[in-house]
C-alpha cells in the first residue's frame, strides 16, 4: 500500500520524509510499532502518543502521523505527516486503510441516551427476518455472522469499526446497525464511514464531567454530528431538543412520533394483557401506513417500533412483513418476556440505576398487576448511591422487593444489600432478602400469584456474576429453567 494512497482524503502537510512510499500496517497504540508501520500519535486523557514518535523512528516506521511538533531520530527517512487532528486522521487513514468499507454496506447509526441497544437489535432482528445479512456493533458486542465480540466501548475506535466493517463485506453482510455515542462522535470515531441512515431517540442530561462532556450544551452538540454525516436523519419529533440536534445538519430528515407532528406517527394505541405476555399495539399514519402489535410494554416500545418501522421503509420491506417481524421480536435483556405461566408475567431486564428503575416499574405498573414483585441487586464497587436511590425506587413502586446479589465483585453481598434495605426502608415497601440469586429467582417464581408482574432486574443479557475478580457463568434464563425444574411446574419453560 502506498503512502499517499492512505492520505488521500486526509488534509495533511508533509514535513519531512517523503510520502510517496509502499507502507505497512496502520498502528495507533505504540505497544504495536513495527519496521515500514504507519504510527498515528493520539493525544489521550492519560497518554500522549507522540511521546512515542521517536521510538516509532528507531524502530523504522515508514510514517508518523502528527498534530504537533514530535522529537524524531536525527537524519531518519520517516516520513512525518502533520495534520489538524490525529483523531480525525486515524478514522480516515483507517477507512482507506481497509479499503473503505462502509461503501460497500447499508450503514445505520443511532444516537440517543436511551433506547440505541434496543433498537439496534430491534432493526437487526427484523431486517434479518426479510431475508437480509445484518452485521451490529454496540454496547453489548459486535455480531458478525455468527461471530460475537464482547465490547469495550459503545462506539470501538476507529480503526476498530473499519475493521469489523471490513470482516463484514467479506462475510457477505448487507447492512450493519450500531451504536453511535457521543463520546465516538466527539472523538472522531466515526468520521470516514458513510451513512445511509442516522437515528435519533431521545436525549437526557448524562455522561456529563471530567473525561466526558463539559455540559449538556456539548452532550446536545456532539448528537447533533451524527446527522452532518448521514443522507437521511431519522428523528424523534417528540424531543423537546430535536430542533437543536438538527442545527448544523446536511442531511434529508424524517420524523416519527407519538405526541406531535410526524411523518409516521402512532395512533390508537392500546395496551395488551395477554395470558404471560404484556405488549401494545397501534396504527401508524404518515409515509407508512399499518397495524402493529409488539410482545414488549409500554410507550417506549412504541417509540423503538415507530423507529424501525421508518428504518424498514428504507429496505422496501412490506407493511405486512413488519407486522409479522414486529410481533415476534425480541430483544435479550431488554423487558424480555419469559413465559412459564399463563396466570403470571415474567420478564427480565438490564435496569441497573434508578432512572432506568423507575421509568421500567412504572412502565409496569399501567398494566394493573395484582402485584408488582422486582428482583434486583446492585454491583460491588461502584457508587453507593445507586443502592440507596435503586432501594427507594422499587419500594415506592413495587408491591414486593426481593433483594439479592448482581456482581458483588470486591465487596461483600450482605454489605450491599444492606445499603438497599436503607433505601427501601425510607419507603415502607415490603421485601425480603435472598442473598444468592438463584434462590432468589426460584421464590419469586414458587410465591408467584395469578395477575403478578415479575421483573428480574439488573442482569439482562450478562450471563456472568463477578465475583471477587472471577466471573462466573449466571444466565437468569437458566436459572428460571432450574427453577421451574425443581418446582415441577404444569407448564413448561418457552426459553
Amino acid at each position: 500500500m502506498r503512502l499517499k494512497d492512505l492520505l488521500e482524503e486526509l488534509e495533511y502537510e508533509c514535513v519531512g520524509g517523503e510520502p510517496d512510499r509502499e507502507v505497512g500496517r496502520l498502528v495507533y497504540d505504540s505497544r504495536k510499532l513495527e519496521k515500514d508501520c504507519v504510527f498515528v500519535c493520539i493525544s489521550g486523557a492519560n497518554f500522549d502518543g507522540h511521546s512515542k514518535a521517536y521510538e516509532a523512528c528507531k524502530k523504522g516506521a515508514a510514517a508518523i502521523i502528527t498534530e504537533k511538533e514530535t522529537e524524531v531520530c536525527p537524519g531518519c527517512d520517516t516520513a512525518i505527516i502533520r495534520t489538524p487532528d490525529t483523531r480525525r486522521a486515524l478514522a480516515l487513514l483507517s477507512a482507506a486503510y481497509f479499503g473503505h468499507p462502509s461503501r460497500s454496506l447499508r450503514v445505520i447509526g443511532i444516537t440517543g441516551t436511551k433506547g440505541k441497544t434496543t433498537t439496534t437489535y430491534l432493526i437487526k432482528s427484523m431486517l434479518e427476518q426479510t431475508g437480509l445479512k445484518v452485521g451490529l456493533i454496540g454496547t453489548i458486542e459486535a455480531i458478525i455472522g455468527d461471530e460475537h465480540i464482547p465490547a469495550l466501548n459503545t462506539t470501538p475506535e476507529s480503526f476498530v469499526i473499519q475493521e469489523y466493517f471490513k470482516r463484514m463485506v467479506d462475510a457477505g453482510i448487507q447492512a450493519v446497525v450500531m451504536e453511535v455515542s457521543s463520546q465516538g462522535l466527539m472523538m472522531k470515531r466515526t468520521d470516514g464511514i458513510e451513512f445511509e441512515l442516522g437515528i435519533f431517540t431521545n436525549i437526557e442530561p448524562d455522561h456529563i464531567g471530567p473525561n466526558e462532556h463539559r455540559d449538556f450544551d456539548d452532550y446536545l452538540r456532539c448528537k447533533s454530528l451524527l446527522f452532518r454525516q448521514c443522507r437521511t436523519g431519522i428523528l424523534n419529533a417528540d424531543s423537546e431538543h430535536v430542533k437543536d440536534i438538527l442545527k448544523g445538519h446536511t442531511c434529508k430528515v424524517e420524523t416519527y412520533g407519538i405526541e406531535g407532528e410526524a411523518d409516521i406517527k402512532a395512533v390508537n394505541i392500546n395496551y395488551v394483557n395477554q395470558p404471560g405476555v404484556l405488549g401494545v399495539e397501534f396504527d401508524t399514519k404518515g409515509l407508512t401506513e399499518l397495524h402493529a402489535f409488539v410482545p414488549t410494554p409500554g410507550l417506549f416500545s412504541v417509540y423503538n417500533a415507530l423507529c424501525a418501522i421508518a428504518v424498514c421503509r428504507h429496505f422496501n420491506i412490506t407493511g405486512s412483513e413488519v407486522e409479522k417481524a414486529l410481533s415476534t421480536v425480541h430483544v435479550r435483556g431488554r423487558i424480555e418476556p419469559v413465559r412459564i405461566s399463563d396466570s403470571f408475567t415474567l420478564i427480565i431486564d438490564y435496569a441497573h440505576n434508578a432512572m432506568a428503575l423507575k421509568s421500567l416499574l412504572s412502565t409496569l405498573k399501567a398494566y394493573s398487576p395484582r402485584r408488582l414483585v422486582c428482583l434486583f441487586g446492585c454491583g460491588g464497587n461502584r457508587a453507593r448511591s445507586r443502592r440507596f436511590e435503586m432501594g427507594e425506587v422499587s419500594g415506592r413502586l413495587a408491591d414486593l422487593t426481593v433483594i439479592t446479589s448482581d456482581n458483588p465483585r470486591f465487596e461483600e453481598p450482605l454489605d450491599i444489600i444492606a445499603d438497599i434495605r436503607t433505601g427501601i426502608d425510607r419507603t415502607g415497601g415490603r421485601y425480603v432478602e435472598i442473598p444468592d440469586r438463584g434462590e432468589a429467582v426460584k421464590y419469586v417464581i414458587e410465591n408467584a400469584e395469578s395477575g403478578d408482574v415479575i421483573v428480574l432486574a439488573g442482569k439482562g443479557h450478562e450471563d456472568y456474576q463477578e465475583i471477587k475478580g472471577v466471573k462466573y457463568h449466571m444466565d437468569e434464563r437458566e436459572l428460571i429453567m432450574n427453577a421451574v425444574k425443581e418446582l415441577n411446574l404444569e407448564k413448561g419453560c418457552a426459553l
